[in-house]
């Protein structure tokens, strides 16, 4: 698989972004930079002003590829689902039992992230904590329908999908296989930040990984719990 990722550019709407930052050495560096900073000091704290100290360049320069920080965290949010749509694929293209396809889908969608040495300048473990921390914030926003419209949710909306199919391979007489995708999509984040920062109200924590919290509700409602 390893390979194979190596080989796959992550493709990003182009609405999101003003220059491709993936096109120059200034751009990488703001994407890496900002993905560090935005970890450690959150997003609200987060503004280009402190990103630019940080890479040595002029605020200006970082607004010739993203004319907002709320575009920079769309694209940030957007390469991450992107990069889990190929893991979705890759991992899972080979498996063709239907039940060990939806458990390693469920798995994919819930599990911790690991550093992926293929895209040196993006730390995905961060990534994951930006994304579990501030993903909601990309889209509860009053222009969404907006944004949405332009595509700048496309990657997001492209792993439902892409799960909710391999949910009706399995039980092809569940009507509500997208529901149930995007519930365990969002529900996986909502629980890694209240397991972090709520131990009181949920049951996962080192042992009851989210995952095994989502596989055990899917399975029991898909085909009745069989």
């Amino acid at each position: 698989m390893n390979t194979l990722l190596s080989n796959l550019k992550i493709e990003i709407p182009q609405g999101i972004y003003l220059k491709d930052p993936e096109s120059s050495s200034l751009g990488k560096r703001i994407i890496e930079n900002s993905i560090v900073l935005i970890e450690e000091i959150g997003f609200e704290d987060f503004n280009f002003k402190k990103l630019g100290r940080i890479i040595g360049s002029n605020e200006s320069s970082i607004y010739r590829y993203f004319e907002s920080k709320h575009k920079l965290l769309i694209y940030l949010t957007s390469w991450y689902w992107s990069w889990i749509e190929y893991q979705l694929m890759l991992e899972t293209y080979s498996i063709n039992d239907a039940n060990e396809k939806l458990k390693k889908a469920i798995e994919i969608v819930t599990r911790t992230t690991k550093q992926d040495s293929n895209y040196g300048h993006i730390n995905e473990v961060l990534l994951n904590e930006i994304v579990i921390n501030e993903n909601s914030k990309s889209y509860l926003t009053k222009n969404v329908d907006i944004e949405n419209k332009d595509g700048c949710f496309m990657s997001y909306k492209r792993v439902v999908q892409r799960f909710s199919k391999i949910i009706s391979a399995y039980d092809n007489s569940y009507v509500s296989s997208l529901s149930l995708a995007s519930t365990i999509i969002e529900g996986a984040l909502h629980q890694h930040f209240i397991k972090n920062h709520f131990k009181s109200i949920t049951n996962c924590n080192n042992k009851i990984t989210p995952t095994y919290f989502f596989t055990d509700i899917a399975l029991k409602t898909l085909l009745n719990g069989k």
